[in-house]
């Protein structure tokens, strides 16, 4: 099941998805993350599932914008004048890399 965490403002989609059919718990996003913006717990969409699932914590869930920021905008530096090809590589954040499985999708 996918679970979108985050929220539409005035200057855009602010979602960070998670395919919990994908995540296997090994909380690598947790640890990766500079923000602090995952934690491990129960999965909200599949109440019968018992092992736990990474998610966005409660406390970040309405500012991702800000939260990922650190991250997102490190991206940007270094996109400065490089190639598309180049950016596909350099733009993957530490949370997508971290999650082995691909269970971790930035909307913006």
């Amino acid at each position: 099941m996918l679970a979108n965490y985050g929220y539409k403002d005035g200057s855009g989609d602010y979602f960070i998805t998670i395919d919990t059919d994908k995540c296997n718990g090994c909380a690598k996003c947790v640890d990766a993350c500079p923000q602090s913006v995952f934690e491990m717990g129960e999965d909200d969409s599949d109440p019968l599932r018992e092992e736990p699932v990474a998610r966005v914590s409660g406390e970040q869930r309405k500012k991702l914008k800000y939260a990922c920021a650190p991250c997102k905008r490190y991206l940007t530096t270094l996109s400065g004048g490089k190639t598309e090809e180049t950016m596909k590589e350099i733009a993957k954040l530490p949370c997508v890399v971290a999650c082995e499985l691909g269970a971790i999708n930035h909307s913006w």
